[in-house]
């Protein structure tokens, strides 16, 4: 087995497609939704640079790991995995990181789909002036009007299956590596224009204050567990889609430089998209510790009150739909591979993947509405899907990735694939023998 066999799946064109292809994966709406409100409700600027130092620590290595057994294989994780335990002599059990990267990626496509469908609606609503001179319990309304209207979430929920699935039946030439082309561009675009229109706020002077002032009297055990599980979640990590965009790396492309590239360009993105909602949000006088409704209720309100605000909150709401289109066909592809490998045409298996997963999507759908209701511990269908991939699935996949290639994996191996520097070779050791599984476990005993 070795890194210079292509695969069925074909090959990136070069290096900067992976490089747009995984940095479109990593950035989601955890990037414009999460990011900046956990930085908000853990003291700004001091949060992102134990944020940055997490990255570093756990977020980089266990991405490289995950890439480079990708690569190594050319194939989708169950079949990589499969392959991979009986070429370094390892436990049966770790065939169990293809399956649970698979499945927690099509767990998460059905509920995803359904809250990147809300952001369809919110570009709508904010080009047709829906929030012109509205207050703060108006936008509350209009969200809880949208997340009671089951028929509308359904519709937003198919159609945004719809664009997923066109991309990826198209395959990695025509299908993943034409849309990131065309996506991650304009994506970057659109938040550059973002950013110049910050610069007009009366609120950019202190975004910047707020998101790079160091107040480390506002951090705490449970700041460094938030930072720590973001920093593994915001890349994509645990679910396969690594594993599977680097089985279409090319052999020639320098994994550490290419990695570290993707995981700037997401913390750029996050870091920018932040100082956007916050000079928005401060120039409107309103609280940056906003929580989850932040995206859906107080952006909105902040827009609509700014010169030209409806069309700039538009142009805002499109690139969050870039963002979470451009993940949703990576957490898909899994899925998709490995029925292609098991000998299913791609538009069959693209077709039976999105379907299963829209099919689930509608409990998701109704958790807002008509099963709002139906609990089980506190938690509707919707709160036990999160939880469950979230808490459990991605966390466990981050640990025994780490541990698999830390210990059990050649060094000669992980050399030859990497081909890090014997310094770099041996930080990424001990990162993924010791730092990095006891970081991503932490998360996971917190999370449970």
């Amino acid at each position: 087995m070795n890194s210079d066999k292509t695969g069925m799946h074909g090959v990136w064109s070069n290096r900067w497609t992976f490089v747009l292809a995984a940095t479109g994966s990593a950035v989601g709406l955890g990037n414009i939704w999460k990011f900046p409100y956990i930085t908000g409700q853990n003291g700004g600027g001091a949060f992102v640079l134990m944020y940055l130092l997490c990255i570093l620590a756990v977020g980089i290595p266990v991405m490289l790991a995950e890439v480079m057994l990708g690569r190594k294989t050319r194939m989708s994780p169950i079949n990589a995995m499969k392959e991979l335990t009986v070429s370094e002599k390892a436990p049966r059990f770790f065939r169990g990181i293809g399956w649970m990267g698979a499945l927690s990626g099509f767990f998460i496509l059905s509920f995803y789909s359904v809250i990147a469908g809300w952001t369809l609606a919110y570009v709508v609503k904010m080009a047709t002036g829906v929030f012109s001179g509205a207050n703060s319990e108006v936008a509350s309304a209009e969200f809880g009007g949208l997340l009671g209207d089951p028929g509308m979430l359904l519709f937003l929920h198919t159609l945004f299956m719809a664009m997923t699935g066109f991309v990826i039946a198209r395959g990695v030439h025509k299908g993943l590596e034409n849309a990131v082309r065309l996506m991650m561009p304009m994506l970057f675009l659109m938040l550059i224009l973002l950013l110049g229109y910050s610069l007009t706020t009366s609120g950019f002077g202190k975004s910047l204050e707020f998101l790079f002032s160091f107040d480390f009297s506002k951090l705490n055990a449970e700041s460094l567990v938030v930072a720590l599980g973001h920093s593994f979640f915001t890349l994509s990590l645990g679910m396969g889609a690594m594993m599977t965009y680097g089985a279409y790396m090319p052999k020639q492309a320098s994994m550490g430089s290419t990695v570290l590239t993707v995981a700037v360009l997401d913390t750029l993105v996050a870091l920018v998209a932040g100082i956007v909602i916050f000079s928005v949000v401060f120039s409107n006088g309103m609280e940056p510790a906003a929580g989850p409704g932040l995206l859906f209720q107080t952006l909105p309100v902040a827009f609509a009150a700014l010169p030209f605000g409806g069309l700039i909150g538009a142009a805002f709401f499109v690139l969050v739909v870039i963002a979470a289109w451009s993940s949703a066909i990576s957490i898909a592809e899994p899925a998709v591979a490995w029925a292609v490998e098991k000998g299913y045409k791609r538009i069959h298996a693209t077709l039976a993947v999105c379907a299963l997963s829209w099919l689930l999507g509608i409990g998701t759908v109704f958790s807002f509405n008509l099963w709002s209701d139906i609990q089980l511990g506190g938690k509707t269908f919707f709160d036990w899907l999160d939880f469950v991939t979230s808490n459990v699935m991605l966390p466990l996949g981050g640990i025994l990735i780490a541990v698999f290639v830390g210990w059990f994996m050649r060094v000669e191996a992980v050399a030859a694939e990497s081909r890090l520097s014997p310094v770099f070779l041996s930080a990424l050791q001990v990162m993924l023998k010791v730092v990095s599984p006891l970081a991503v476990l932490a998360v996971f005993v917190h999370g449970l």
